[in-house]
């Protein structure tokens, strides 16, 4: 007994309160052996003065599930209540989908995607899963997840919920029971096998595609009919509809180029009647994110398929805007931009453009430089995601030699500044070239791999596929085993938090602050080296890279999300987003891992990625979607169809008057990016027959 209140005390607020129970009673007592080994207690709060009807079944394979049914008489006013559960071993590997700094903080069920809290050494793995049957059933209390690992606990729980920073989530007080069951659950996974903990997350994904993903898939969701609708909403609203503020055409050195805007609002909608109010600069970004070059060459698959000139003229805009970006000692700039100007008109202040005659080039100012896009540094990644487009845009469209001589000049330049560790730096000096010493060391270095690969596939040039590989082993050793995944969005995006954490882990999670855009780079530029080296390593750890992207992707639909999530994706351990766009790039590599590794999950899960693509779309082929719509800005209709934001619940909280619903699109991170998905991945259709099902 004394070892055990030493214990509790140690375990901060999930325990204070905690009515521990002996191991030979309560939940731990009707666990089966095979279970006992890798739990040391599992602690049962009060809740009032009930006591829970015990249930634990086998589901097989190492796996088990727990629930704890209550018979309320009177309603119940208790701000929490939690279960902790105490692993036998001293884990060294942690993963849990969101942060929790201080026990103040909590994995809301806000960020249920596919929810697990993993803990693992070399010879042990335990993780738990909420049973989210009982959340789909309906629960009078919010549930959630925390993670502490240097108290060695994996915690479930029931209470309200609140948001700090962007995005954390903290319990706060006033959860009710009303008279009647409420039940509560868990499952417990267990493993001592070698691939298992080499890979935690496999067993876990392919319990949600069987259980949850696949019957909602097998009926359609989260699209059941064809897309080809979304993609011709997509370019009826930005070449016809919204044509007069989408699309951007101007003469750069006599050269006519064009492109749509990087953002737009609902003030600009035909519909609204009010002043336009721009949301940001006016630009047009080539960017890991907003790529106008990405667009436009889904635009001309489009417009090639259906004998669409017009459209493929203004493709073709595209293509030349990217190569009017002057190349400065190889590199160039990722944004063109206009000056802005401010105008007051009846007290109120509005952001306006002073046209395309005021140009200048520059950088992302999502960097921890500056927010000045015009005094922005290079960005390396931005630089060769975008010189990989052109490379493939010469080879699947058009063979313009223009475009390989640019790719070639870049690469030359990249392999110049490759560290003597094998990465490449973030960003460049713009004015110097010369790399800044921030993430210096990072999993962006993998998009280079990528370009460095695919450039060495067409010329040949083994310096290009050296190099590539050095940067891929480094980000083996040094990135991937630890979860490492830093990037520019991890930090300087909106979800700032955590800055004065970067390149170490919060202690209480022992997990870095992650973002799932550098993993994605990760996981294509594995699959990429396996292709060229065959080597199995590469396919191996491209599959457990794989793997820990999809837990950021939805699995089940939630009755708290008032649109569809099957196969939409999240972005970070500290951010609130469902659906975001980020799905339509993923969509085709996680098909791409089903292909090699003939395991049809993959497959599924890519399919149901593109479909989520255009879950956001403002139309009537999304009537749930388009409610929510309506309900946030009643002024919508048909001449907005296709209007889509990037994402829902971005903020930590929805509801079904149309809280989750954002006020933009971004047309290459959005309806345009997705359109481009689609395009790309019907002239690719060996992956997966994509008009079925």
């Amino acid at each position: 007994m004394g070892k055990q209140l030493v214990l509790l005390m140690s375990m901060a607020s999930i325990v204070l309160s905690c009515t521990f129970r002996t191991k030979e009673d309560g939940v731990f007592a009707q666990l089966p052996q095979e279970i006992r080994k890798y739990i040391d207690s599992i602690h049962v709060t009060p809740l009032g003065a009930y006591h829970p009807e015990i249930k634990v079944e086998k589901m097989g394979d190492g796996m088990i599930n727990v629930r704890l049914t209550y018979t309320i008489t009177d309603t119940l006013r208790q701000n929490d209540w939690s279960i902790g559960i105490v692993p036998s071993f001293r884990p060294e590997f942690n993963w849990a989908p969101h942060l929790t700094p201080t026990d103040e903080h909590i994995i809301a069920q806000h960020v249920f995607r596919a929810p697990a809290v993993i803990m693992s050494n070399d010879t042990k793995l335990i993780a738990v899963l909420p049973d989210i049957d009982l959340i789909k059933n309906g629960s009078p209390v919010k549930w959630y997840m925390d993670m502490d690992a240097p108290g060695n606990m994996i915690a479930l729980g029931a209470s309200n919920y609140g948001v700090k920073e962007h995005v954390l989530f903290t319990k706060e007080e006033g959860a009710v029971y009303p008279p009647g069951k409420f039940e509560y659950g868990f499952k417990i996974l267990v493993s001592d096998k070698a691939a298992d903990i080499a890979n935690p997350w496999r067993k876990i994904l392919s319990h949600y595609w069987r259980e949850y993903g696949k019957p909602l898939y097998d009926r359609g969701e989260p699209i059941a009919t064809d897309l080809d609708a979304y993609v011709e909403r997509t370019y009826k609203w930005a070449f016809g509809s919204w044509k007069e503020a989408v699309w951007q055409e101007f003469k750069i050195n006599g050269r006519t180029v064009g492109a749509p805007v990087f953002i737009v609002n609902v003030t600009q909608s035909p519909n609204y009647g009010k002043m336009v109010n721009e949301r940001e600069f006016r630009s047009i970004w080539n960017q890991a994110w907003f790529s106008s070059l990405r667009s436009a060459s889904g635009l001309y698959r489009y417009a090639k398929r259906t004998g669409n000139d017009t459209l493929l003229q203004k493709a073709k805009l595209g293509k030349e805007l990217a190569l009017a970006f002057p190349q400065q000692n190889g590199f160039f700039n990722g944004l063109i931009a206009t000056e802005m100007e401010k105008t007051e008109v009846d007290g109120e202040e509005y952001n306006k453009s002073k046209g395309w005659g005021s140009y200048y080039f520059g950088n992302s100012n999502r960097n921890p430089v500056t927010w000045d896009a015009k005094e922005s540094p290079f960005h390396i990644l931005d630089m060769s995601w975008t010189a990989y487009l052109m490379l493939k845009w010469y080879e699947d469209l058009e063979k313009d030699k223009r475009l390989l001589d640019y790719a070639v000049r870049y690469a030359d330049a990249l392999v110049g500044i490759q560290g003597k560790d094998g990465f490449f730096p973030a960003w460049l000096d713009r004015n110097t070239y010369e790399p800044l010493n921030i993430l210096k060391k990072s999993p962006e270095s993998s998009m280079s791999v990528t370009f460095l690969l695919e450039l060495h596939k067409i010329t040949g040039k083994s310096s290009y596929r050296d190099a590539a590989l050095r940067a891929m082993d480094a980000v083996i050793e040094e990135v991937v085993p630890v979860g490492k995944w830093e990037d520019f969005e991890t930090y300087w995006s909106c979800s700032r938090y955590g800055g004065d954490h970067l390149g170490r882990k919060f202690e209480r999670n022992n997990m870095y602050k992650q973002n799932n855009f550098s993993i994605y780079w990760t996981a294509e530029a594995l699959l990429n080296a396996y292709g060229l080296t065959h080597e199995k390593r590469y396919l191996d750890i491209g599959q457990r890279t794989m793997d820990e992207l999809l837990m950021t992707q939805a699995s089940w639909q939630p009755p708290f999300i008032y649109v569809k999530t099957l196969g939409g994706f999240g972005v970070m351990n500290a951010d609130g987003e469902w659906n975001d766009s980020r799905q339509s790039l993923f969509a085709e590599l996680i098909m791409r891992y089903g292909e090699v590794t003939s395991n049809l999950e993959y497959t599924e899960r890519g399919m149901a990625a593109l479909k989520a693509s255009f879950i956001m779309m403002y139309c009537p082929e999304n009537p749930i979607t388009k409610e929510q719509w309506e309900k946030k800005f009643p002024f919508f209709g048909p001449e907005d169809y296709g209007f889509m934001m990037e994402n829902y619940g971005h903020g930590g909280l929805t509801d079904s008057m149309g809280l989750g619903i954002g006020p933009f699109t971004i047309y290459d991170w959005g309806n345009g990016a997705a359109a481009e998905a689609y395009n790309r991945i019907m002239d690719h259709q060996e992956l997966v027959p994509i008009k079925k099902n």
